[in-house]
């Protein structure tokens, strides 16, 4: 079923750069709501955000993204062959491995990174981007940053963090 936006009602939910969600200006803290919603976001075909649920779709206000990584942990290989990762915590209160080869940096050099099999950007909060940034070294051919893991360069898209 494809909706031009124009037709898809908002939400009257607007989520602010740190990925705090409101209705009508009042936060929405109830855990339980906010994972309702979390599972029942999608993307309509331009790439804007909506919740679907049930047969009801409406349409999101986001500042930037809704999903935050509020923290990175390395998790070194447990055993011989296997690689060291990174996993996010995010703000929905899931974890996921970081797809290196996602990252990218934004506006104002924030970085990000795609979640959910590559559906999804997320921003990484500030906390979250000082507990990888011991693993960012610069290429001094280039001047282009990248993440070091497993004796791999993964490079950022868009930018460098700084």
């Amino acid at each position: 079923m494809t909706h031009d936006n124009k037709d898809i009602p908002p939400c009257m939910i607007y989520v602010d750069k740190e990925g705090k969600w409101f209705h009508k200006g009042a936060p929405i803290i109830h855990r339980d709501l906010l994972a309702l919603f979390y599972q029942s976001l999608d993307l309509d075909e331009n790439g804007e955000y909506i919740i679907k649920f049930k047969d009801q779709i409406c349409r999101l206000d986001v500042e930037d993204t809704p999903y935050v990584v509020q923290g990175t942990d390395l998790v070194p290989g447990s055993s011989p062959g296997q690689k060291d990762r990174f996993v996010l915590r995010l703000i929905d209160h899931s974890e996921e491995d970081l797809v290196p080869e996602t990252l990218s940096v934004g506006p104002g050099n924030v970085p990000y990174c795609k979640i959910r099999g590559g559906k999804f950007k997320a921003r990484f909060s500030r906390a979250s981007y000082y507990q990888i940034a011991p693993h960012i070294q610069e290429d001094t051919e280039t001047g282009q940053y990248f993440l070091a893991l497993n004796e791999k360069r993964y490079y950022f898209e868009g930018g460098t963090p700084k």
